[in-house]
């Protein structure tokens, strides 16, 4: 790790430097620990604006919604991680049983006690937050029939001038059904996180997306491919490659002003600086095993394969400019992850 510059975490408009040194080594990840400084803005000795500290009769208390799912975070190995934390705060911190949905409420007699547990809760948290998978994502639906009728014609004609080359097979391609574009992915743990994405997404519309669009759907074409790496003999994602007909960069705003304001809300982690507008149609992640589907969709969890890259250097000279339709955007969908509606699509949590 570069000492001069270490990984910083944002909280609540603030930033803490993260470091990376553990004073002991667990075998199982809930039971690791991320330590942090707390950089410039740092609120443990001083009543911290980005979250509410109430005075009470005995002294101070913060209340914070958790996931259930991330309790055993807080607590450690052996309830170590809650000693600790409240030994070096002195502090009193009250989680629920596992698998209740509740809040996580912060007790003391000082004020910095108080501000201090939160602010460590706040950046562990958001340390293994980051480790999970994505439940959820935003995105576009492309999977109008003509669109779809064009992809399975790629895929056809993929397979027939392309199946000899390195890891090309019919694994590889996207299912028709499930065509779109992805403009960022999420982590929602609970309903309360689910609603308040689907909230946050319809007030989107109400402030800027009618605005951009004029109320009206988005005309966009679907030409040509590209990949994501830096070898074509070794591609692990193609995609198609999508832009609005008129030449306007309306849906480029649209996802790039969703991303912005659902990074404010804390649902989203910035990735890059704009949204790569794209809709994958072969990804080596989709190689996986058919006897292990069902577990997949009971638990919620992959079980894709170790990556095997395919040679995609003749599929990008032979359909470079392979027209895959003309789309009407019309909405925006909080997909899951894991689970399809009748469609055969994404299953929808919310949209605008």
């Amino acid at each position: 790790m570069d000492v001069l510059r270490p990984p910083l975490v944002r909280i609540g408009g603030r930033v803490y430097r993260k470091n990376l040194i553990r004073e002991q080594a667990f075998p199982h990840e809930e039971e690791e620990e991320e330590g942090f400084y707390a950089g410039p803005g740092d609120c443990a000795d001083e009543a911290c604006d980005a979250f509410e500290v109430e005075e009470t009769e005995r002294g101070f208390q913060c209340r914070l919604q958790v996931p259930s799912p991330l309790y055993k975070y807080i607590i450690g190995k052996k309830g170590e991680t809650k000693k600790r934390l409240e030994t070096e705060t002195r502090t009193s911190i009250s989680i629920p049983k596992p698998g209740v949905e509740g809040e996580i409420v912060i007790t003391g007699q000082q004020r910095s006690g108080v501000t201090s547990a939160r602010t460590r809760i706040d950046v562990l948290l958001d340390s293994f937050r980051r480790r999970q998978p994505f439940t959820h994502f935003l995105s576009l639906p492309l999977n109008q029939p003509a669109i779809q009728e064009s992809f399975l014609h790629f895929k056809e004609e993929v397979l027939e001038k392309c199946s000899k080359d390195h890891g090309v097979s019919s694994s590889l391609f996207q299912n028709p059904a499930k065509l779109h574009l992805t403009i960022g992915t999420l982590v929602l743990l609970n309903e309360q996180e689910i609603q308040k994405a689907c909230d946050l997404l319809q007030r989107c519309k109400e402030d800027f997306v009618d605005q951009i669009t004029g109320g009206q759907p988005l005309t966009v074409e679907v030409a040509g491919v590209e990949y994501m790496n830096d070898d074509p003999a070794m591609t692990d994602v193609l995609y198609a490659k999508v832009h609005m007909k008129d030449g306007s960069d309306r849906l480029q705003m649209v996802a790039d002003q969703l991303v912005e304001r659902f990074v404010a809300s804390g649902l989203m982690l910035k990735e890059w600086d704009r949204v790569k507008l794209h809709a994958t149609v072969m990804n080596t992640l989709f190689r996986k095993d058919p006897t292990e589907e069902r577990n997949n969709t009971m638990t919620g969890k992959s079980s894709f394969k170790e990556r095997e890259s395919f040679n995609g250097q003749n599929i990008l000279k032979l359909f470079e400019n392979f027209h895959f339709g003309e789309v009407q955007l019309d909405s925006v969908r909080l997909s899951q992850r894991f689970s399809s509606d009748a469609s055969g699509y994404y299953a929808t949590s919310g949209q605008l």
